[in-house]
């Protein structure tokens, strides 16, 4: 059975760490290049580390801040020159700020936008003639189920995750006639170190976790061509009962 992953090439922002980190390692287990970034260079190198461990000639990486449309640029332009092209974007870093309106600064308001948001785009500018150039490839954009659910405190993540949804469906509209499928994923309680207490080691086990997200993306990858699964909603199917 032919693997149709083999070969491809990947882009995964926030690709250090948490599900980005899982989404890098199911797409080398699946045969794919992977090229990954992070805004830290230590967990760049310690990630890069563990990657090459299991793929030592298929992964490289880089320090970009997505919020700098230069470092998206530099980012598509520096994995299709290194592995030779670009066949599938991961549209995973992100950050979350949870204040009421009044409390929240105007740094973590643009923080979370250009990081949540515009970062997307900027990426997405640069990916898709790389995608082109291929005859096509894979747009997964990681959003949450804050894209469809408003919560107190969350103003800013919410307006984030709302408007990635809204653009990842009119972007699937502009692209899919050129044989590129986009998709968003919205988990919702992820047990990483995003959501968990400063400090904190302990692990929530009834919540999804990374691994979870990432067998999503390689069999949303593998779907039927004459189909697409453009959005898709996860939940822990266990949840503490409510009191």
């Amino acid at each position: 059975m032919i693997n149709e992953l083999n070969d491809k090439v990947a882009v995964v922002t926030g690709g250090t760490r948490g599900i980005g980190y899982c989404i890098a390692e199911a797409l080398l287990s699946e045969g794919a290049k992977v090229f990954i970034c992070g805004r830290d260079q230590n967990f760049l190198k310690m990630a890069l580390e563990k990657l090459r461990a299991v793929a030592p000639a298929r992964v490289d990486g880089m320090v970009a801040d997505v919020r700098r449309y230069e470092d998206c640029r530099k980012l598509g332009h520096a994995a299709a020159e290194r592995f030779g092209g670009l066949d599938i974007l991961v549209n995973n870093a992100g950050v979350g700020f949870f204040k009421p309106v009044d409390q929240l600064t105007v740094e973590e308001w643009d923080t979370t936008i250009q990081t949540n948001l515009s970062g997307v785009f900027y990426c997405c500018r640069e990916a898709i003639p790389l995608l082109r150039k291929r005859g096509g490839g894979y747009i997964f954009n990681i959003s949450s189920l804050a894209g469809v659910n408003p919560m107190p405190t969350g103003a800013a993540y919410n307006a984030s995750k709302f408007g990635l949804n809204g653009f990842s469906e009119a972007m699937m509209q502009d692209v899919r006639y050129d044989g590129i499928r986009v998709s968003y994923l919205m988990p919702g309680s992820v047990d990483t170190d995003f959501a968990a207490a400063p400090g904190s080691k302990s692990r929530e086990t009834w919540k999804l976790t990374g691994e979870d997200v990432a067998k999503a993306v390689i069999d949303l990858y593998k779907f039927p061509r004459t189909a697409l699964a453009s959005r898709i909603e996860m939940r822990p199917s266990q949840p503490p009962r409510k009191k």
